[in-house]
């Protein structure tokens, strides 16, 4: 909104012509969401525990201070994430980017998800939402038209818009045709579920959030610059450096929530803001053809999905549990770690899984 408002006046007022820049943008997106999230963070807490009373239903199956340590904590706190973003990209964005939008349709679709499936959750007071089966498939819905919507955005030449660019290989990337849309669906879906598997602790999934959106966010800028991606033999795709807007707004608005939901938390996430947030960084990879590094980036997200995965393959295979609970972060917790201890580790983890992953930038 700023930048059709405001950018066109730069070439009359030198003032104004930072709202061309998307650097500029990108930090008053960021600070926007982040004011947001702290001023309406008290009140919508409030409001969320007096419409919600019991809170977020604790499983009895798991780590025994949980029931009571946790206990009428309010959920849907994704709600204070997802307002300030969309204010905030509103604002900052440029509004006629197809990437932008995207990434925002996406990111929304998946918040409604996860929001129906909490009230749910809170309503009945199980940890039991709505069919999983009816989940997964509006999930696929969603990211099959974002998926879509990217191959007509990003440059055909060659079969690029449908390929998978390989780390560390200089201008190469592997032309996967049709079937690039459901690959690209299991980015976005299994991106989005893998957050929401993380977000177990308080505080544990939303740092690592901020982490890989910081890292894409550097690649989207590089990415959507012809001078930086030609110098770094990584994949152009003009415009998608936009992107990096709705990024810097999850940043801001993440540390502003990160202040009531660090231990012991205020507030929950819940499904509204994880299976959310996930959709954004796997939408976000698609859109800037590195959906390979955000594996990287993302790695403890894939740990925790597998660590499930494992678990649950093992119990109807054997009839034995690799893990004493899943996801893993659990499994520390059985054995007597403290939640603050393993919060930190992870956080500690997804730093150098970040770091790895943008060091693929210059192994080319």
């Amino acid at each position: 909104m700023l930048y059709e408002w405001l950018g066109p006046l730069g070439e009359e007022f030198q003032l104004f012509n930072l709202f061309n820049y998307i650097t500029f943008r990108v930090g008053g997106a960021l600070m926007t969401a982040m004011i947001i999230a702290f001023i309406l963070g008290p009140r919508m807490i409030d409001w969320l525990r007096a419409k919600q009373g019991k809170g977020q239903p604790i499983r009895e199956d798991g780590p025994e201070g949980h029931i009571i340590a946790k206990a009428g904590t309010p959920t849907m706190g994704g709600l204070l994430i997802l307002l300030s973003v969309v204010i905030s990209t509103l604002l900052w964005g440029n509004l006629k980017s197809p990437f932008l939008w995207t990434v925002f349709m996406v990111t929304a679709g998946f918040g409604l998800i996860g929001f129906y499936d909490d009230y749910l959750k809170v309503k009945r007071q199980s940890h039991k939402g709505f069919s999983g089966k009816i989940r997964l498939m509006l999930e696929f819905i969603i990211a099959a038209l974002a998926v879509w919507i990217l191959t007509g955005a990003i440059p055909a030449e060659g079969g690029f818009n449908t390929g998978l660019a390989i780390p560390m290989l200089k201008d190469f990337w592997i032309n996967l045709g049709v079937f690039f849309i459901p690959f690209g669906c299991l980015v976005i879906v299994g991106s989005a579920n893998a957050v929401n598997l993380t977000d177990g602790l308080d505080g544990l999934a939303i740092v690592p959030v901020m982490i890989a959106c910081m890292a894409l966010a550097f690649i989207a800028y590089l990415v959507g610059n012809a001078i930086f991606s030609n110098y770094l033999g990584v994949p152009h795709v003009p415009g998608s450096a936009e992107v990096t807007i709705f990024l810097g707004a999850i940043i801001g608005a993440s540390l502003g929530f990160l202040w009531y939901n660090a231990p012991p938390a205020m507030i929950f996430m819940g499904d509204t803001g994880s299976l959310a947030l996930g959709g954004a960084l796997g939408t976000t990879a698609v859109a800037i053809k590195h959906e390979i590094v955000l594996a990287i980036i993302g790695g403890l997200f894939v740990l925790e999905a597998v660590s499930v995965i494992v678990q649950v393959a093992s119990f109807k295979l054997t009839g034995k549990r690799v893990f004493r609970m899943a996801p893993i972060h659990h499994h520390f917790e059985k054995k007597g770690w403290q939640e603050p201890t393993i919060v930190i580790c992870f956080w500690i983890i997804a730093i150098i899984l970040a770091l790895i992953g943008l060091s693929t930038l210059k192994l080319r």
